[in-house]
């Protein structure tokens, strides 16, 4: 198949984060099995107009909002010059291309998560009231009766509360790398560790007022960020403020046997984003048997989680700490949580991700009408998702 895969941004871009890695991972992961695979996303710094990465065919046009009309006539010249594609992927992140006006091929549209929480907290008053007309009004009028992808079920309920049909929408889960050996122990004291961007909606501040609160009980407790974004500034002013900028080690962007060994060496991961569509961070955690605590309302983690089994959801503040507090006192608890964690995460592989999106692609070049369900492992019940290996 000719595929068009349109993303915000790719990997190479500074606020680039999961969504990012799915997309690349299964671009990289269609070429690989004979594909002609083309990814448009955004331009940024100096990074090359065209490149060829992993067997993808990499063209960056346009900015922030610049890539959405850039991309379209790029998809348009590349069909009149180089011929049409067999299908497009028109990944909506709050926005879509609406790669359906540009090309006469089947579109199927990927939606991370619906970002009604994020655009008040991200954008001004105005911006975010007009992106969420877009997001919850326009774009499923627009979009209706294309094939949709979600990468949970919690996302799949929220398309359907928007009036996307529930029969239209697929999830294909993130699949995650197998755990990277480092031989790193845990850490000798206790470590709490946030992995992602550093960005508004993804609330580092919560783990540091976490880490205060702890503090008196837990004197060597410390709290480390992998990840970078534009936001850390404002977390180290969180840090100074309530007196624990010693314990909180901002580590930046890292390479991945850093990454590994950090959540290796973790006693604990924190979660505490507005809203993640699976939480790529929560399963990589698990695959070094380290458990996550996160929000329950926060979308596809109270799927990337199975509360009780391989982290805990809490509803607050307030519920986070206590959460930590007690897997901090019970050694045998977090070992218990860490070992079906472990297991949890064996079941989400990225070559089951892109055989699902490889037959999904086939079906709709060959003319299928668009279907929902799951073509990957649900995790919603984790008797499913552990089999025997649950108590």
């Amino acid at each position: 198949m000719r595929i068009a895969f349109l993303n915000w941004r790719d990997s190479t871009h500074p606020e680039g984060g999961g969504a990012e890695k799915y997309a690349e991972t299964v671009c990289a992961g269609l070429a690989a099995r004979g594909h002609d695979v083309t990814m448009l996303c955004a331009q940024h710094g100096s990074a090359r107009a065209e490149e060829l990465r992993e067997g993808v065919r990499v063209l960056r046009q346009g900015g922030r909002l610049g890539v959405y009309p850039a991309s379209l006539r790029a998809l348009r010249r590349l069909e009149r010059t180089e011929g049409p594609f067999d299908v497009v992927v028109d990944t909506q992140n709050g926005v879509p291309f609406l790669a359906r006006l540009a090309t006469r091929a089947p579109v199927v549209v990927l939606v991370h998560h619906v970002h009604r929480e994020q655009w008040p907290i991200v954008f001004g008053p105005v911006q975010s009231r007009i992106g969420w007309l877009v997001e919850s009004r326009l774009a499923p009028v627009a979009l209706r009766g294309l094939q949709y992808v979600a990468v949970s079920q919690r996302t799949r309920a929220e398309l359907a509360e928007l009036g996307v049909e529930p029969e239209r929408v697929t999830v294909i889960h993130n699949g995650t790398e197998p755990a990277l050996a480092t031989g790193t122990p845990r850490h000798r004291s206790p470590r709490l560790v946030v992995l992602g961007r550093v960005v508004p909606h993804k609330r580092v501040e919560h783990a540091v007022e976490a880490l205060a609160r702890l503090t008196e009980r837990h004197p060597d407790l410390r709290l480390r960020v992998v990840g970078d974004g534009w936001w850390s500034d404002e977390v180290r002013a969180c840090a100074q403020a309530l007196g624990v900028a010693d314990r909180v080690d901002l580590l930046g962007h890292v390479d991945e046997v850093t990454k590994h060994r950090e959540l290796a060496s973790a006693w604990l991961a924190l979660a505490p984003s507005v809203k993640e569509g699976w939480g790529l961070c929560v399963v990589e955690a698990a695959s070094h048997g380290t458990p996550t605590v996160a929000y329950r309302d926060a979308g596809g983690l109270s799927e990337s989680i199975v509360d009780g089994h391989t982290g805990r959801l809490v509803d607050d503040l307030d519920e986070m700490v206590a959460a930590v507090e007690a897997l901090l006192r019970d050694p045998d608890a977090r070992a218990a949580l860490g070992a079906e964690a472990v297991l949890h995460a064996e079941h989400f592989t990225w070559p089951a991700t892109v055989s699902a999106w490889e037959r999904l692609l086939a079906a709709q070049v060959a003319g299928a009408v668009p279907v929902g369900g799951t073509d990957t492992v649900s995790p919603v019940d984790p008797a499913a998702a552990l089999g025997s290996q649950l108590p």
